[in-house]
């Protein structure tokens, strides 16, 4: 029971803390959302720094996941999982109406420079997809479709990086347009085999 509780609280921290923010998220309002007692949070978390990184945690482990899903395609040569990934993803932020973004790069920019422990963790993660994104990459240069004279270290963190930057563009702009000419860019200008 126990367990559940706690799961519970951290499946609704996910979802209000992607929309809100951890800083204007309450304790009040998980609590309320989850249908449970403000005494059950403190029981479980003892703070909410430590919720928040349950929060991050449950976050990286399904989004992680996901991008396996994608990634470790075999039915799609390696650039097209990756195209597939993010054509989809601008998809879900659409139907999102641009009202949560990542996660993790919410969580970046808001809590990086507040706890050590935070930004350590949430590095941790970036570099976990970082990871998962260069060994796609190596598979497409093994493939042929990526010139074999770059880095797929470096490719991957340039996708990271720039990926994260078009979403937050999209949420200030309200429009899927800088994630469609992030794509575009990536996959005529960057992921090619010449």
């Amino acid at each position: 029971m126990k367990e559940s509780t706690r799961e519970k609280i951290i499946a609704v921290g996910v979802e209000i803390v992607a929309v809100s923010g951890f800083n204007a998220t309450g304790i009040d309002a998980i609590l309320k959302a989850a249908g449970v007692p403000k005494g059950s949070f403190y029981h479980h978390f003892g703070t909410k720094e430590n919720f928040g990184i349950e929060v991050i945690n449950l976050f990286a482990e399904n989004y992680t996941k996901k991008l396996h899903g994608y990634l470790d395609d075999e039915a799609l040569a390696p650039l097209q999982r990756i195209r597939r990934y993010l054509e989809e993803s601008i998809e879900r932020t659409v139907q999102d109406n641009f009202s949560k973004g990542c996660l993790i790069g919410n969580l970046g920019q808001e809590l990086a420079a507040q706890s050590e422990r935070f930004r350590c963790r949430l590095e941790e993660v970036f570099h976990d997809w970082l990871g998962l994104f260069a060994k796609c990459l190596h598979e497409a240069q093994q493939a042929g479709e990526l010139n074999p004279g770059l880095d797929p270290q470096s490719l991957a963190g340039f996708l990271l990086s720039g990926w994260e930057g078009a979403i937050l563009r999209a949420k200030v702009m309200r429009s899927p347009e800088p994630l469609k000419q992030f794509v575009n860019v990536l996959f005529t200008r960057v992921l090619t085999a010449g």
